[in-house]
């Protein structure tokens, strides 16, 4: 059996989707398979801010912390090639959208409520799931962000599957995304 030749990206790729969705557990797979450091937006972010993100909601409130956290995905996006792990709204602000797509090859793991749910429903540190019942929010969420989402480069379902399952998935799409027949690099 042929085994496939390693992928050569030529920019960063970009993990988007809501909270649970798998963007760091991926990523971080991802990242070991293809050879390339893995960055979290959200800890470069809390690095930046000296503060955890939640503090920063708190503090400046959701709009202060967009845009801080656009300043640091340019930043992120300016150096070598890596996989990044971006947060839930970060994709949602169209100029961090517009950088992504410029700079970056996206990637939107896609999860149904109940994956999303199960994943996000023990963890205390996400702040827009404090403002009620969670499930309701990334109910909303999905309704609101779904279609922006959508206009990633790539979607892979991320199920209830094991995550490395799912990262190779993201390979074979990249992969395929990049194979000499869609865009002239070699897979």
């Amino acid at each position: 059996m042929n085994t496939p030749s390693p992928l050569l990206l030529p920019r960063t790729v970009a993990l988007v989707g809501l909270m649970g969705a798998g963007k760091s557990a991926i990523g971080r797979r991802l990242a070991l398979r293809l050879g390339l450091p893995f960055v979290d937006a959200d800890d470069e972010i809390e690095r930046a801010a000296g503060c955890s993100i939640s503090e920063f909601f708190e503090r400046f409130g959701e709009i202060e912390f967009r845009n801080g956290e656009r300043r640091v995905i340019a930043r992120l996006l300016e150096g070598a090639p890596h996989v990044l792990s971006t947060g839930g709204g970060a994709y949602i602000d169209p100029e961090t959208r517009a950088l992504m797509r410029e700079k970056a090859l996206t990637v939107w793991l896609r999860a149904d409520l109940d994956v999303l749910f199960d994943r996000v429903k023990k963890r205390t540190h996400r702040p827009l799931l404090r403002q009620g019942d969670p499930r309701e929010i990334l109910g909303r969420l999905m309704e609101q962000r779904y279609p922006i989402y959508a206009e990633a480069d790539l979607v892979v379902e991320s199920t209830a599957q094991p995550a490395d399952r799912t990262t190779e998935q993201v390979i074979d799409a990249l992969r395929q995304h990049l194979s000499p027949e869609s865009a002239g690099a070699v897979a």
